[in-house]
């Protein structure tokens, strides 16, 4: 991108103010942004815009947290090319007891739909007992990246494991304060807001994307990985990016091309029922995570973090319009990145 449109674009001075004129150049510099978001400095900044701003914050937290997805995105910028950011996933918890943050779904809708997106089809994903929604934006769906938000069932499990859960996230804390609520409300109404009101929100909603329990027990993660490596992940990593996703040309080439360099890649591609939306991702990397042993003493374990994923879209039929689905089936199948054991 021209420097000159960089300096002008309202999203880049929204990013400069939030993150730093050196992290802004970097995120444009790595992910590939639609002209339509690039409009010269307004009076408000639309809910498109600030949504935007959002994921390309997102999208590198989540690559910070996965070395070998930087290593590929590196890769693909010296080669001349960016990112184009498809979606990120996330994991949240419908439990009896969440603490202040709302349970479930609920404490993304709260953000995502202000931000102008709508849930475009549900998912059950019955074999995790989760349900999954794909929230895209009503203003550019083909261009502002979709979050794919999925929802674990704890009533479905056993007693022990409930017990375990509502342990584990009965104390969380709302990331959101009073006046990130009202200007959220503010959005909602008017699809817009100001700029300094919309460089107050940012921060806030990435927060949003984080953990916001406190550390497990060793005992309790070891009880809820026995029978769902989802709600273990959760207990460590909470509601950070599960993965983030590079829409890709041709991820089945893509995935023989990078398992040839020694990534590692999942043994296959996900295809959907269609044929139409095909998935791989490389595994998860593996973190050190702080857990409390039965003396409420610090212990250190390595557990799964989050991962990077890659996805090809085709066309829908007769139409030149993006096939923007999901598939329950590649869903469960990707899921499976960050299924380890503690060590």
């Amino acid at each position: 991108m021209e420097q000159n449109v960089f300096e002008t674009s309202q999203l880049a001075q929204l990013l400069i103010r939030v993150a730093g004129a050196e992290k802004a150049q970097q995120l444009f510099a790595m992910i590939e942004v639609d002209p339509r978001l690039l409009g010269a400095n307004d009076a408000r900044v639309s809910r498109g815009l600030l949504a935007q701003a959002m994921n390309m914050m997102l999208f590198a937290q989540n690559l910070a947290a996965v070395p070998e997805g930087a290593r590929y995105v590196a890769e693909k910028l010296a080669a001349g090319e960016k990112v184009l950011f498809d979606h990120g996933a996330l994991r949240t918890v419908d439990a009896p007891r969440t603490g202040a943050l709302p349970h479930g779904e609920l404490a993304f809708k709260r953000i995502l739909e202000p931000l102008g997106f709508a849930v475009a089809n549900v998912y059950p994903l019955k074999k995790l007992k989760m349900t999954g929604r794909a929230y895209c934006h009503l203003d550019l769906p083909e261009v502002i990246s979709q979050f794919f938000v999925s929802e674990l069932h704890v009533e479905q499990f056993s007693m022990n494991f409930q017990i375990a859960a509502e342990r584990v996230v009965h104390n969380s804390r709302d990331p959101l304060k009073p006046e990130h609520l009202s200007l959220l409300a503010q959005l909602s109404e008017h699809h817009s807001l100001s700029f300094d009101d919309a460089a107050t929100l940012l921060p806030a909603l990435v927060g949003c994307f984080d953990v916001q329990h406190e550390v497990p027990h060793l005992v309790d993660y070891e009880t809820l990985l026995a029978e769902s490596a989802e709600m273990a992940w959760i207990s460590t990593e909470g509601n950070r990016f599960n993965h983030a996703t590079d829409r890709v040309a041709n991820v089945i080439a893509l995935a023989d091309e990078l398992r040839a360099k020694g990534y590692p890649i999942k043994d296959s591609v996900e295809i959907s029922g269609s044929g139409a939306v095909r998935q791989t991702a490389l595994r998860a990397a593996m973190v050190q995570r702080i857990f409390l042993d039965e003396k409420n003493h610090p212990i250190t374990r390595t557990v799964p973090g989050s991962f990077y994923e890659f996805i090809s879209r085709d066309k829908l039929p007769n139409s030149q319009a993006l096939d923007l689905r999901f598939d329950a089936s590649n869903a469960q199948g990707i899921f499976k990145m960050t299924a380890a054991a503690v060590a």
